[in-house]
């Protein structure tokens, strides 16, 4: 059962982060709206958001809203985040996503079994950076644990940081969770005990934690954590020259 008050919130925050105003359509369907500013995507990209049965997008001209719009018309809400629709209808050149958008309250928050030493460090610590450097340039970019504003929430093994936890502070009370755990030590529930933290130290500070995710391994700690998916998102890299108002 979707929680229309995290429902409510969600919509709030993306469309705040539209730059531009624009509102999900209280029945299904898309409200398309140009926005150079958008930071639901790449400068110059489209980016697209469906939270529940309807959806926003954002486009970076005038130009391009009425083609989009007439294309997203064509194809069912669901299904607007799938790289695969899109190609069929539009002039794609690449995509980022599509990303899980999941959100939990404090009443449905589980927290995770006290079974570790969560250990506390500030942002940018040298131990943190250590975890970043031997993760890799993907893995680190993905996690987005170098840019976190809350304390990082670790977990240590031979004195070294082989998980970490954070969140980002994001508009509308929002905290972003971004998780890494070292490869080595990925399927042994470290994710899941970092992150509980980081949730529990959100909900304290009184934000609703998101959790945006592409890999499956990345969902399934969220939905232990009692976060609920409520919608996806997906940026997308158009050949603007290609588009063709429709008649």
């Amino acid at each position: 059962m979707v929680d229309d008050s995290l429902m409510a919130h969600a919509r709030s925050l993306w469309q705040t982060l539209a730059a531009a105003p624009v509102t999900f359509p209280s029945g299904s369907g898309v409200h398309v709206v140009a926005s150079p500013a958008s930071q639901m995507c790449p400068p110059s990209w489209v980016g697209i958001v469906v939270l529940g049965d309807s959806a926003i997008a954002t486009v970076p001209t005038e130009h391009a809203v009425q083609p989009v719009e007439h294309a997203l018309s064509r194809i069912a809400t669901e299904s607007i985040t799938r790289p695969a629709a899109l190609r069929s209808a539009l002039p794609v050149q690449a995509v980022l996503g599509p990303a899980t958008l999941a959100y939990v309250s404090r009443n449905a928050f589980v927290p995770a079994q006290p079974d570790v030493v969560v250990e506390r460090l500030a942002p940018g610590h040298p131990d943190l950076q250590a975890l970043l450097e031997s993760a890799g340039t993907d893995d680190a970019d993905e996690s987005g644990i170098g840019e976190i504003t809350s304390p990082a929430f670790v977990v240590r093994e031979l004195g070294k940081v082989v998980a970490a936890a954070g969140y980002r502070s994001w508009p509308s009370e929002t905290a972003h969770l971004c998780v890494l755990t070292a490869e080595f030590a990925r399927g042994r529930g470290l994710a899941r005990r970092v992150a509980a933290s980081a949730v529990d130290h959100a909900l304290a500070a009184r934000l609703v934690p998101q959790w945006r995710a592409r890999p499956s391994a990345s969902r399934r700690v969220a939905r232990a954590l009692g976060f609920s998916e409520m919608g996806t998102q997906l940026s997308v890299d158009l050949e603007l020259a290609q588009l063709v108002s429709p008649t």
